[in-house]
């Protein structure tokens, strides 16, 4: 399965590194250092060559190089903006990919919402992260930005007598110009499970 993921990696790749790369890096928010385009993605940075996407210095193979690849592919020279913030449903063309989304970015948080507040500033560093806007709401909130053009916010409810533990996720308003839908939902995912994975390193 490896081989199949890496050989999409590369055919964008190839793809990418047909077109004016000077463009291709402004519009991403990269920087270009002869033919590498560098960025920070998902609180890793991000080196692109004509062959081969690293994060942190690891050659990614898998469904996160793809990830990555695509928003490098497809980036659009707009600048990120944050408000107002939307739901992934509110996109177009989003509907097959709702189910998923809640799933895989929003329900596996659940059960971490205690560990997130208590982690909050680690998750904040590591993610380009601020606080949420005022008007936002939940019993806490947070906005990451795990690609250059893409922001999310997360708010959180703590369980209480009447109601389990929640998060929801929102995007910033111009998400979807710079990804493609389905790789849109796999920002979510990956962002949700960097937020577990810097909870678990954080952990005794």
């Amino acid at each position: 399965m490896h081989s199949n993921y890496l050989q999409i990696i590369q055919q964008n790749l190839q793809a990418l590194y047909a077109l004016d790369l000077k463009a291709r890096a402004h519009a991403m928010g990269a920087q270009l250092a002869g033919e590498q385009i560098s960025f920070n993605a998902f609180g890793s940075r991000c080196d692109i060559t004509s062959t081969v996407l690293r994060l942190d210095g690891i050659e990614q193979t898998g469904p996160l190089g793809i990830v990555v690849s695509l928003y490098a592919l497809h980036a659009d020279i707009q600048p990120l903006e944050l408000e107002p913030l939307k739901a992934f449903k509110e996109f177009p063309d989003s509907m097959p990919y709702v189910g998923a989304f809640a799933s895989h970015t929003e329900n596996i948080l659940t059960g971490a919402v205690d560990g997130i507040n208590t982690h909050r500033q680690r998750i904040l560093d590591a993610m380009d992260g601020c606080n949420a806007p005022a008007h936002v709401g939940g019993d806490s909130a947070m906005v990451l930005c795990p690609l250059p053009k893409i922001s999310l916010c997360y708010i959180f409810y703590e369980a209480d007598e009447d109601f389990p533990a929640a998060a929801t996720c929102l995007f910033s308003a111009n998400a979807y110009r710079h990804m493609p839908m389905d790789g849109l939902a796999d920002v979510g995912e990956y962002t949700s499970r960097k937020i577990l994975e810097l909870i678990e390193a954080a952990s005794p």
